[in-house]
């Protein structure tokens, strides 16, 4: 099918059986899966394998069986994966739509692809989508999988952007966001009270006074935490010192405490957390979430306890919950790799007290209105019924330009 071709099966409005493929179902998805499943329009079965492929990513296990089928995936090297079970998946007869987990680079997804278009199902792929510019080789055989699909379902806006200028039919792109356990996360902040908030900084710093920057994120060279602490110790220098609080662990853990003691700065060292109710606490003791890096779900986890984010501003080097980033408002962004910019950033953010109730507000109305499950199922649902994909773009556009 061409790039350019309509959205097909449009007005498919009775309950469908539709199979959602992913090698393994994230712990962190737990929420939108079970969204699906509770309080979707149409009959969800998930399919994936039992297990992580990632050590650092706990699998999520699917509290009913019947609603999921095995599907074993296993590495066959850095990015190429195989998963068992799909060809068999695509020629089943029950079936009415498959949604895909949209990369290219599972060898098994395009034959089991090819199966269900052959025999009549509409296939989705649940995919990222254009975020950077890529050209060659991986830039045609990310549009030639693209074309076999009757539709994407993407994280972002400037992905669906990008997609429309490759050719790509408006109506077949629909951003359908990312979230968390956005429920958990609205009780939570409701019985968090602020002293407890001061006792948190309390137990974790000589100066609890002092501003308090935090990235609940892996410790990896990628995240750039290494620009984190010279921007913090340029601080310091300046008569404006900030405690910085890493939440989590990784390669690079052992390289940044090095960082911090030569640099003689603040720098609290959490470890791995998977309590909730912990994350809450220490997210909402924070002035702000600062990812030199990349962003990606921890704007979210941010931005749903009413903290701000910081991150850079090279999009295309960026994942796409950048979008939810409104400067001046729900965070903010600095020139890519410039500690001194950096710098300038965190200090506007932490000259003032920590944010207001008006503040918390605009940083938690993004996660309402987009980045939630129930939005995502909504989306999602719709672009198995064949609707066209909804416009969100302009409205994107006019958030980050106020």
């Amino acid at each position: 099918m061409n790039a350019d071709s309509p959205a097909i099966a449009t007005g498919i409005h009775s309950s469908v059986k539709v199979a959602v493929v992913y090698p393994f179902f994230p712990h962190y998805r737990a929420a939108i899966f079970r969204e699906l499943l509770d309080h979707g329009k149409h009959d969800y079965l998930l399919v994936g394998d039992r297990g992580s492929l990632e050590p650092s990513i706990a699998a999520w296990q699917i509290d009913d069986p019947r609603r999921f089928v095995v599907a074993p995936c296993r590495k066959l090297g850095p990015s190429l994966h195989f998963q068992r079970g799909l060809l068999r998946l695509g020629v089943r007869r029950d079936l009415d739509t498959i949604i895909y987990l949209g990369n290219p680079y599972f060898i098994s997804t395009w034959v089991s692809v090819i199966a269900a278009r052959l025999t009549g199902k509409r296939v989705l792929f649940w995919t990222h989508g254009w975020n950077r510019g890529e050209t060659g080789v991986k830039a045609w055989l990310r549009t030639l999988f693209y074309q076999l699909s009757d539709g994407l379902l993407l994280y972002g806006d400037f992905a669906r952007k990008n997609g429309i200028a490759r050719g790509f039919a408006p109506e077949r792109l629909h951003v359908i966001y990312n979230s968390l356990d956005y429920e958990t996360q609205k009780k939570l902040r409701t019985e968090i009270p602020p002293e407890r908030l001061l006792a948190l900084k309390r137990q974790l710093f000589e100066q609890p006074e002092l501003p308090m920057v935090i990235c609940p994120a892996r410790l990896t060279r990628q995240c750039r935490f290494d620009l984190l602490l010279n921007a913090q110790a340029q601080l310091a220098k300046e008569g404006h010192p900030i405690n910085v609080l890493l939440v989590g662990d990784g390669p690079e853990r052992e390289a940044l405490e090095a960082q911090a003691r030569r640099l003689a700065v603040p720098v609290k060292f959490y470890g791995a957390c998977y309590n909730e109710e912990m994350l809450a606490g220490l997210i909402m003791a924070a002035h702000v979430t600062v990812s030199p890096g990349k962003v990606g779900l921890t704007a979210i986890h941010s931005l749903a306890y009413g903290t701000p984010v910081i991150t850079h501003s090279d999009h295309e080097a960026q994942g796409p919950e950048w979008e939810a980033i409104r400067p001046g408002h729900t965070g903010d962004f600095f020139q890519r790799d410039n500690t001194m910019d950096l710098v300038q950033v965190i200090r506007r953010w932490t000259t003032v007290s920590q944010p207001d109730a008006a503040r918390r507000q605009e940083c938690w109305q993004i996660v309402e209105q987009f980045y939630n499950p129930e939005f995502q199922r909504r989306a999602i649902d719709r672009a198995v019924d064949g609707e066209p994909a909804e416009d969100f773009f302009q409205a994107t556009e006019e958030r980050q330009a106020a």
